[in-house]
């Protein structure tokens, strides 16, 4: 049974092990972060492993319709750094820095379109979510940085549009041209390895975050013990709350826009997801805690199984029709699927 479990959620397991040991290390192996283009190049390659599995014909498929990703990518780029910007507030200013970087980290690459479809929602717009947000972090996190965090930090703004260019935009392009070049066959028959690589290089990141957080603590003349651990019951309840604030929220807007069931399903994942790569990255690079972004990717790992999984279950039971909302429950009410 345990084995069974371990085989089942590794990854999770992985990301308390990697943080663990890389918050032990501390002052050790602080000595990696100075290395240059170490975290960059980890970076750059797990976010072209994972762009090679983006599919073009069905960005084709969501640009016919833009609607549902409009709202998506406005969501994610805006709605969900403000709401994180908000709550905030009741951290310390390394825990909200962390947070509100979590909030202008980019839609993830994999997971968004893995549990729309999961959900049998149109995984066309989590994946041109993805690309859109990911592309646009180039402006968008230096210039979100910059207002949120301008007072807390000096933000270079220009050095970080020059990093997240070359490790996001970068091996992103190169992985469609990748595709276009003969490459989409062995990506597409290869998921499975390709995801297990990029998972390894996550962890990675985490240990190198795991490090500077134990900096960052060292440094810090914030009180330990219960101080902190009510600062991080409140991380993990701040984090878990914007990001079902932004799934209902989303699920709602795409209703009230009248798009379909499979549609909202995707406006809502793809608009609350963040990809956990880039927020280290980005953490560490401006010094703040790098536990909010874990934390709002763990939530959104079971948060969003446990929606996914009941949509499915919602779906197969009415037998490939609209089914009542399943998350009705957790908002409070429930109704029609659809506006329409």
């Amino acid at each position: 049974m345990i084995w069974r479990s371990l085989r089942r959620h590794w990854f999770l397991f992985g990301l308390g092990f990697a943080f663990a040991i890389g918050f032990g290390a501390g002052p050790k192996a602080t000595w990696l972060l100075d290395l240059p283009y170490l975290r960059s190049g980890f970076v750059f390659t797990v976010m072209w492993i994972t762009g090679l599995t983006l599919r073009g014909d069905a960005i084709r498929r969501c640009v016919a319709q833009p609607m549902g990703g409009a709202m998506a990518c406005g969501l994610n780029m805006i709605i969900v750094p403000a709401l994180c910007y908000v709550a905030a507030i009741i951290l310390t200013p390394e825990l909200g820095g962390g947070l509100y970087v979590a909030g202008l980290a980019p839609c993830t690459l994999a997971s968004a379109a893995i549990w729309t479809r999961r959900a049998g929602g149109d995984d066309s717009i989590a994946l041109l979510t993805t690309i859109v947000t990911n592309l646009a972090c180039v402006a968008v996190v230096p210039i979100g940085l910059w207002i949120g965090l301008g007072r807390q930090a000096e933000i270079p703004i220009v050095g970080q549009i020059q990093k997240l260019f070359w490790v996001v935009v970068v091996p992103l392009l190169l992985a469609q041209a990748t595709r276009r070049l003969g490459g989409a066959a062995a990506a597409d028959n290869n998921r499975g390895l390709l995801a297990f690589l990029a998972q390894i290089g996550i962890l990675v990141m985490v240990f190198f975050g795991a490090i500077a957080s134990r900096q960052l603590m060292d440094q810090s003349d914030q009180p330990m013990g219960w101080f902190a651990g009510a600062m991080l019951l409140m991380t993990i309840l701040a984090a878990a709350t914007v990001h079902v604030a932004a799934l209902l929220g989303g699920i709602r807007l795409a209703r009230f826009g009248g798009l379909s069931q499979d549609r909202q399903i995707a406006v809502g994942f793809s608009g609350s997801q963040k990809t956990l790569m880039v927020g280290l990255q980005i953490a560490i690079d401006c010094g703040v805690s790098v536990v909010p972004m874990i934390i709002y990717h763990l939530s959104q790992l079971f948060i969003d199984t446990y929606v996914a999984d009941r949509w499915a279950i919602a779906h197969a039971n009415h037998g490939g029709h609209q089914p009542p909302d399943p998350t009705g429950s957790l908002s409070g009410t429930s109704g029609p699927s659809d506006a329409a």
